[in-house]
């Protein structure tokens, strides 16, 4: 693959790239309350926007840092994004203001799209087909460990130097990952295959894009998976705090989670290959409607403390899970016939499904009442959606000719 970098070492490195993200995001959960308290004690509820607010930064970053890159190559729009993101952890842990702290988030989101989108578009030049889908699935199974712990470590931190050395482990975080890919991986994109950085050329591009029925769907269906994944995220936290009173024990549980639900894209490497992309994401959809409805079912029951709790529990697996075999398939799917304009593809692709599941996520995260009701309407909601959205590109590949 390259003179200086294995298989193995790349899809390591791949998978901390995408972890940057998880590690945002998830470190961020145990933070809630006391940010809530701090910086909004009159609607402790804002604190959750903290989530959505990087989100919606990444989306929006997502769209520009793939034809950047197919413009300028990959490594130096990792160098900028990653620069961006450490700038805006410094703003946010020196912010006296909860508006301050979300506008860099925000920052921080957009520059998170430089490793997010890039390490996919490298993936792509250097991958294709249901190999590809297969490399992106074993870094995904990596990259769970990073949320598997992250609620911990962002509970030690607090624990240690207050919520504001969250943001300072995120500088060291990224900085580890810059100085690894730029004494380790070259440049994937080879100056001969480069697209110059001019609007016509991205219309042109977008235009391919969302002419293609399959990818059209695909980012559709991804938005949903994201906004449902999203959706948990940010609600799960108060879930374990005023419903189950369990704060404390929420890194754990979460971990255990996060652990289990990691096995997903080990299943989906060892599936992809023999049963295609788009059957398991249909499937997972179709179990995940028949799992919720069960939960909304139950939660009608007079059920005792600690059953409500497992119940609980076990649905937030399930979701975890169903994000483990649909998102990299996901992409794979969308990514498959754009491989002569990757950069801009992986741009596209992530930039509305992000700014899609973040504008989904944000309102019915404000919703929570002390219930899980609108958690579990939400998700129903999504998956049903979803799940017919894939029927219909099922419809759309049998007509296809072979």
């Amino acid at each position: 693959m390259t003179n200086r970098m294995s298989r193995g070492e790349f899809i390591a490195l791949v998978a901390m790239m995408f972890a940057t993200i998880a590690f945002s995001i998830d470190s961020m959960l145990p933070a809630l309350p006391e940010i809530g308290a701090e910086l909004s004690p009159n609607d402790m509820n804002k604190a959750q926007l903290i989530l959505t607010s990087f989100v919606l930064g990444m989306g929006i970053g997502t769209f520009f840092t793939g034809p950047i890159s197919d413009a300028f190559g990959r490594k130096p729009v990792i160098y900028g994004g990653v620069a961006l993101y450490i700038f805006a952890s410094a703003v946010a842990w020196a912010s006296s203001s909860l508006e301050l702290v979300l506008a860099a988030r925000v920052l921080q989101g957009l520059g998170v799209a430089g490793p997010r989108v890039v390490a996919m578009a490298i993936i792509r030049d250097l991958f294709s087909g249901r190999e590809m889908a297969r490399i992106i699935s074993i870094a995904m199974m990596i990259f769970t460990l990073v949320p598997a712990i992250a609620p911990l470590l962002g509970a030690g931190v607090i624990a240690l130097v207050g919520w504001r050395g969250i943001f300072v482990s995120f500088i060291l975080f990224a900085s580890v990952i810059v100085i690894w890919m730029a004494t380790r991986l070259p440049e994937s994109l080879a100056p001969e295959n480069r697209r110059p950085f001019r609007l016509p050329l991205m219309i042109t591009a977008v235009q391919e894009m969302l002419s293609h029925p399959t990818v059209r769907l695909s980012i559709l269906v991804q938005a949903l998976c994201m906004g449902l994944l999203f959706t948990m995220l940010t609600m799960v936290q108060p879930v374990f705090d005023v419903i189950h009173d369990r704060a404390e024990s929420f890194p754990f549980w979460f971990g255990l989670v996060a652990l289990i639900s990691g096995s997903a894209s080990l299943l989906n490497a060892a599936l992809v290959v023999s049963l295609g992309m788009r059957r398991i994401v249909t499937w997972a959809l179709g179990l995940q409607i028949l799992i919720t409805g069960g939960v909304i079912v139950l939660n009608m029951m007079p059920l005792s403390p600690d059953v409500s709790f497992a119940v609980f529990v076990a649905w937030q697996t399930s979701i975890f899970f169903m994000a483990g075999v649909t998102m990299g398939n996901l992409n794979a799917i969308a990514m498959e016939p754009m491989g002569h304009i990757a950069g801009m593809a992986a741009s596209v692709i992530g930039s509305i499904a992000t700014v899609l599941a973040a504008a989904i996520a944000a309102p019915i995260g404000l919703l929570f009442d002390g219930s899980i009701t609108p958690l579990t309407t939400g998700v129903l909601i999504m998956c049903i959606t979803g799940f017919g959205l894939m029927l219909h590109m099922g419809r759309i590949e049998n007509r296809l000719p072979a």
